[in-house]
């Protein structure tokens, strides 16, 4: 049995996705980033970072409970576990690894800071939008000349390509229309028709509509002020 701590974020999606693809016996254990909860002690012994996702295998090594948290190593654990979705095969898995540490190294923060400066912040800073906007522009474009040469990021469908679809989802939020992409637009497409994919992402789907807007109680939870 493994403990899923999540919250509908794009990174808690990544571990929902991964689970549910595997088809492992797993529970979700809501950890409510609106309400603080990601401050919680108990939260804290197993990721002391509060950020969703992370994980509790109780099966884990010396067939003891261990905890994991960042989404890569999730996905990388998760992956290592099952023997799915990271080749073996010394090529295949480091173009993996590449992609996906592309995701979580330069994607996922340049577009979390999108989203705080063009839609969370309580003042629009000009330059902060118009700086992250570019960044965002680069992005987007190396996935689409990437995706031109590959059917998926590292040519069969892994950990980078479940790691990457939950940020491009949230396309709106950084101001970008997948028409003007349409190497990423056939990949997207391929990617959200997959039964695992699909039940990820309805994970706590009452939980979904959850808003934080600036100076509620919610906004200073998720962002720490309080």
């Amino acid at each position: 049995m493994i403990d899923l701590y999540f919250w509908p974020t794009p990174n808690g999606y990544k571990a929902a996705i991964m689970l549910a693809e595997l088809d492992l016996e797993y529970r979700v254990v809501p950890i409510d980033i609106t309400a603080g909860e990601q401050f919680h002690p108990e939260f804290l012994k197993i990721n002391p970072n509060n950020k969703v996702p992370a994980i509790v295998d109780h099966d884990g090594p010396h067939n003891k409970p261990y905890a994991v948290f960042e989404s890569a190593v999730v996905l990388i654990y998760l992956a290592e576990k099952s023997g799915r979705f990271l080749s073996q095969d010394p090529e295949k898995r480091y173009d993996t690894l590449k992609w996906l540490v592309f995701q979580n190294t330069t994607m996922g923060p340049m577009l979390g800071q999108a989203h705080h400066f063009m839609v969370y912040a309580a003042e629009k800073i000009d330059y902060a939008i118009e700086r992250y906007d570019r960044e965002v522009g680069r992005i987007y474009n190396v996935l689409e000349k990437r995706l031109g040469e590959s059917e998926y990021l590292a040519g069969e469908y892994s950990i980078a390509d479940i790691s990457t679809f939950p940020w491009v989802r949230t396309r709106k939020l950084h101001r970008r229309d997948l028409s003007e992409y349409p190497n990423i637009d056939r990949w997207y497409q391929a990617i959200k028709d997959r039964p695992g994919v699909r039940a990820g992402i309805n994970t706590l789907s009452d939980s979904k509509q959850w808003e934080a807007k600036p100076g509620t109680e919610a906004w200073k939870n998720m962002f720490g002020k309080n």
